[in-house]
């Protein structure tokens, strides 16, 4: 094999682990609180986790009912940047509801997502 050939190589090979580490360092969700279709009393806290890092600037919580309506919650991230928690501004009545949460990962890429749980 010639030197061009397998500098060829060696380029398309670094390429192609740059794309894997980027395609795999965006944040997922590795628990909530409420836990995806629970059945729960009101909650007082609301917590999403991620596997890595989030930006707080672009990160935050949701909450809303089957009618449509918004709940307000104040979100804060954690010092390590992973979890995301919040509450509620008053309880939460019996009913279906969407936590809908939004996350930035540091390599800038914006996810969402949405756990559904119910409040009896």
């Amino acid at each position: 094999m010639t030197p061009r050939k397998i500098l060829s190589l060696v380029g398309a090979a670094s390429a192609l682990l740059l794309v894997a580490t980027q395609a795999e360092a965006h944040a997922r969700v590795v628990s909530s609180t409420p836990a995806a279709t629970a059945t729960i009393a009101s909650p007082r806290a609301l917590t999403v986790t991620f596997s890595e890092r989030v930006v707080p600037a672009f990160s935050g919580l949701e909450v809303v009912n089957a009618a449509g309506a918004k709940f307000a919650v104040t979100t804060t991230v954690s010092e390590d940047a992973r979890p995301s928690q919040g509450g509620t501004a008053r309880p939460l009545a019996a009913g279906a509801y969407n936590l809908n949460w939004r996350a930035a990962s540091a390599d800038g890429h914006r996810m969402t997502g949405v756990i559904v749980f119910t409040v009896r």
